[in-house]
């Protein structure tokens, strides 16, 4: 198994991207084949072979995408199939970015809230083609950026700025995007109905504000940023040290049994469960992962 992320340096860049990351998986590498995909407001870019198959199963659909593609922000933990050998790169942008980049054919014209839990196939090429120098364009096909990314991170990092950077620089904001922008840092830490006094703004504003940008309500991003954190914390542990009464106080939870019904909603598993297994994944996608 080959993985890393890398931010990117360039604070222009870094207003709208989270992380590029990397990940292959190999014939015959240990892992777990069907690791999970917890909950994310954020949209991915992935860019992989054109005869690459993904399949993103929740417990009431099953979506398969072939290739390069779109998974816009998704509210329900997905299984994926590593079965077979799998390499793609990915372009994690922050929470409501994908609202500044009105060029981007896929999104004009339909609200943010049409591609929450959806993915679309993308053409790398066709995509950033017009907006690159020939130089550039000449290594822009998925097969150059996952060479690029297995043999050189810090270059695949580069070339992928190359990339971005004439589409990104062309992005607007407008009073949405700004509002949903200063939301976007209190969220882990603020009851929603405090932050229209907090940011001076009214609660309906916020809100809808908020919806428009990221195709999300104020709390369906607060619990799925509650989820990630509960994840993380549990991962950086052992068994051994978790205190269930003690971790449902820190997360805001009024008790273990609030708790546990939670986390079982949200993943499938008990938390004792999910302790025992140790191969779920946390987030292969950018995130951490044990695999």
């Amino acid at each position: 198994m080959i993985h890393w992320l890398k931010s990117p340096d360039n604070p222009e860049l870094a207003k709208y991207i989270d992380c590029y990351w990397f990940l292959e998986k190999s014939p015959n590498a240990e892992g777990n084949n069907y690791p999970k995909l917890n909950p994310d407001p954020a949209a991915h870019l992935i860019v992989t072979l054109p005869k690459q198959i993904f399949q993103y199963k929740s417990d009431s659909d099953v979506t398969q995408v072939q290739g390069s593609h779109w998974l816009f922000p998704y509210g329900n933990t997905y299984e994926l199939d590593h079965s077979k050998p799998v390499a793609c790169i990915g372009i994690k942008f922050h929470v409501g970015a994908l609202y500044s980049l009105p060029q981007l054919n896929a999104l004009q014209g339909k609200a943010m809230q049409a591609f929450v839990n959806s993915t679309c196939a993308i053409n790398v090429e066709e995509m950033f083609a017009s907006d690159v120098t020939l130089s550039v364009k000449a290594q822009c096909r998925e097969i150059e950026l996952l060479t690029l990314a297995r043999n050189s991170p810090d270059d695949c990092c580069e070339m992928l700025d190359n990339l971005c950077r004439p589409w990104l620089l062309k992005s607007h904001e407008d009073k949405h995007s700004e509002i949903t922008r200063r939301i976007l840092p209190l969220l882990s830490n603020t009851v929603i109905n405090e932050l229209g006094k907090i940011l001076n703004c009214s609660q309906r504003t916020l809100e809808r504000s908020f919806l428009k940008v990221t195709g999300l309500t104020l709390k369906q991003c607060q619990s799925m940023n509650k989820l990630e954190a509960i994840l993380e914390f549990l991962y950086l542990r052992e068994k051994s040290e978790i205190d269930w009464v003690d971790i449902a106080y820190q997360f805001g939870f009024s008790d273990q049994p609030h708790l546990i019904r939670y986390l079982k909603k949200q993943l499938g598993l008990t938390p004792q469960d999910y302790a025992r297994q140790r191969g779920f994944t946390i987030d292969v996608y950018g995130g951490v992962d044990s695999l």
